[in-house]
């Protein structure tokens, strides 16, 4: 049986390859291949590097989670590049409890818990670092392909351009925070922020929308512990769901509808590649239609 992935081991790495997918097959889906398929997860592990290389827009998602050692932005074999950001760019942004740095080319960059900082292509030597290993942080990335260079830029959480949306009354009010877009830090496709749920709130990104210019990633991060948030995902009119953890990540073809619903108030990461970089670039669906 054909299989979605492989793993592509590097000296202390390994890389998993989800290959692209095609709506109508999506259909026939159940649970374990939907999984399989889509999810990103046991990204985050002490003291490694650990991505997944996707086939739409040839994303690159990934976590570091440095504790009591230093860990390097690897080359993997199968990217055929002298280094990991010789054709490539990278946001991180920092979801752990604790303070890190980061080192691009030897200048080093502080990172408090939802600091973003984008590392543009032609950077060869990128190394993850703890304050300590009380409370390490943990980096989340994503990356690429890039065909010019753009500077590195840190940007604190106080700096993201922010936008409150959604009402208590239906359970989605939420506050979105933008890092890597047309007015923000610049670059060649990365789009990046996050977004906070309030308390009380569970939905995000309701109403749902695609964008069929490009493919998108959203990573979940402070899920509290025992609770789960179900990410809905499908045509609009052929919906499936998958059940995801803390620090896991769902990949969204460019056909697909991307939203979610918590047991409990959480946080995400959205990230998309493709075509063009406006934020607003995106075909709503009413939720009158959704099946």
């Amino acid at each position: 049986m054909y299989n979605c992935y492989e793993q592509v081991t590097a000296k202390h790495i390994t890389l998993k390859v989800l290959h692209s997918v095609h709506p109508d097959d999506f259909k026939t889906y159940q649970t374990a291949l939907i999984r399989e398929r889509f999810l990103a997860d046991g990204l985050v592990k002490p003291d490694q590097l650990n991505c997944v290389y996707t086939h739409y827009d040839r994303m690159i998602v990934g976590a570091v989670n440095p504790v009591n050692k230093k860990v390097e932005l690897e080359n993997y074999p199968n990217l055929r590049a002298g280094y990991f950001l010789e054709r490539r760019e990278i946001g991180i942004i920092n979801v752990g409890h604790g303070r890190g740095k980061i080192a691009a080319d030897g200048q080093e960059y502080e990172l408090n818990k939802l600091d973003c900082l984008y590392i543009g292509k032609g950077v060869k030597s990128v190394v993850f670092s703890a304050d300590g290993p009380e409370s390490p942080p943990v980096f989340y990335l994503l990356s690429a392909p890039a065909h010019k260079t753009y500077s590195t830029t840190l940007m604190t959480i106080t700096d993201a351009a922010k936008v409150n949306a959604g009402h208590a009354s239906t359970a989605n009010n939420r506050t979105i925070n933008k890092y890597i877009h047309l007015e923000g830090i610049q670059s060649c496709q990365l789009v990046m922020g996050l977004t906070i749920l309030h308390d009380g709130s569970v939905w995000n990104t309701m109403p749902p929308h695609v964008h069929d210019r490009r493919m998108e990633a959203y990573f979940y991060f402070d899920v509290p512990q025992g609770h789960k948030v179900f990410h809905y995902m499908g045509e609009g009119t052929e919906t499936r769901h998958i059940l995801v953890d803390n620090y896991e990540a769902v990949i969204s073809p460019p056909w697909s509808i991307h939203a979610g619903a918590g047991t409990a108030s959480y946080s995400f990461i959205w990230g998309m590649a493709g075509e063009n970089l406006d934020y607003t670039d995106m075909d709503a669906i009413n939720i009158a239609d959704i099946r």
